[in-house]
């Protein structure tokens, strides 16, 4: 259940007030119009170091002859059971943003509210909704993915244990619309298939922008062939070495998907007849570079169906990623140059860390040449992966 929008002003909508305060058993309210007023009033008169006395003056100024409680909207949060009052849409955009200036201007803050992004995939994809969502990089963000929240999410994904068994769709829009009530959210909470793609790209006049972050191989594929058809860029973080994908499809519609490391000639229903993550491990490697992989990701994607069921994800590097796709999707939106390109942002390099092995305190060998092709090889075969052998995996 979605939140409800109250407007007190209008007939209707009191009436309906009256009757949820009366009819919700252990409601909770939450007033706090006069601070958001005195907000609204200090960013108004940024040259004036204000008192209290003139706080009080200016805003019953503004509001003149209208009762603070029908004021603004009041706000309905079914999951909390939370009645909250809050100034209204364009005010509340002017005080929530107003610590964007002039980072983003204010015609570039207008500009991005008419924008839409698709995410697909809620593990990077929640950090980088609710990155987009706090900057206002857009004014709708549609969300895919067909899966609950399980506690072995909670080691990347921002949740409570509370909300083990809800859709990941349902914990990324309610975060948002506890950020921003007016934030347009779309949920396709069945995930994304070639039934659907088109719909959750062009609905509603279209997304501008795709963040594709799920981890199925063949929509993966899909979403990019049909991004690339449609003219709208793609964009992609793989938290491992901070790897960022961008593809301008919108700018050149002859782009190679992602950058030409995975055959056109796959097809989605092949891809979507693999059951296993082992089975799709040979797709995935070619297009995530295993020769780039971090030493730790490499030893990782080895022991996938082996002693671990898929490949491993660190909260640090999926916030880092949500930060830097809504960075650059801002960028892309406000039409600043942002050519197609596969960059990494790998702190160890930056910072010229060597890796410490945890057991031994030895410092981790760079693979050969030899052992990554060895490797690369072995990923590669279409043959079921058998465990390697002790020496090649180290």
């Amino acid at each position: 259940m979605s939140h409800r929008f109250f407007r007190l002003y209008a007939a209707e909508d009191a009436v309906a007030f009256r009757q949820l305060l009366t009819e919700t058993p252990g409601i909770v309210v939450c007033d706090q119009l006069t601070l958001q007023l005195r907000d609204l009033v200090k960013l108004r008169h940024p040259e004036s170091k204000l008192t209290e006395e003139a706080y009080q003056h200016l805003t019953a100024a503004h509001l003149g002859d209208v009762h603070p409680d029908v004021y603004g909207v009041w706000v309905y949060y079914p999951w909390r059971k939370t009645l909250v009052h809050l100034l209204d849409e364009a005010e509340f955009t002017e005080v929530r943003t107003i610590r964007n200036r002039y980072k983003i201007t204010a015609a570039e803050q207008a500009a991005l509210a008419g924008k839409k992004i698709g995410v697909i995939g809620l593990s990077v994809g929640q950090s980088v909704s609710l990155a987009l969502a706090l900057e206002r990089v857009a004014g709708e963000i549609r969300i895919a993915d067909f899966d609950h929240l399980e506690l072995g999410n909670l080691n990347r994904i921002r949740a409570g244990v509370h909300q083990l068994g809800v859709r990941k769709t349902a914990v990324v829009a309610r975060e948002i619309a506890e950020i921003d009530p007016f934030l347009k959210v779309t949920c396709f909470e069945q995930g994304i298939d070639k039934d659907n793609i088109d719909d959750f790209l062009l609905s509603d006049g279209g997304i501008d922008l795709l963040v594709e972050e799920c981890d199925d191989v063949a929509v993966k594929i899909l979403a990019r062939q049909h991004c690339r058809r449609h003219g709208i860029p793609v964009l992609m973080d793989t938290s491992d070495r901070g790897m960022i994908d961008v593809e301008r499809f919108d700018l050149d519609r002859n782009l190679p998907l992602l950058h030409g490391k995975i055959s056109e000639d796959i097809s989605y229903d092949f891809l979507r007849s693999l059951q296993t993550s082992e089975d799709k491990l040979p797709y995935i490697t070619p297009f995530s570079g295993v020769e780039s992989l971090s030493t730790r990701m490499k030893a990782s994607a080895m022991e996938v169906g082996q002693t671990i069921t898929t490949w491993p994800q660190l909260a640090s590097d999926v916030i880092m990623g949500g930060a830097v796709i809504c960075n650059l999707a801002r960028r892309l939106l406000l039409g600043i140059p942002l050519e197609s390109q596969r960059k990494w942002i790998d702190l160890d390099e930056i910072f010229g860390i060597r890796q410490a092995d945890g057991a031994s305190g030895k410092l981790e060998p760079r693979l050969s040449r030899e052992a990554v092709e060895k490797v690369g090889q072995l990923l590669g075969s279409r043959e079921p992966l058998s465990p390697l052998p002790k020496a090649l995996l180290e």
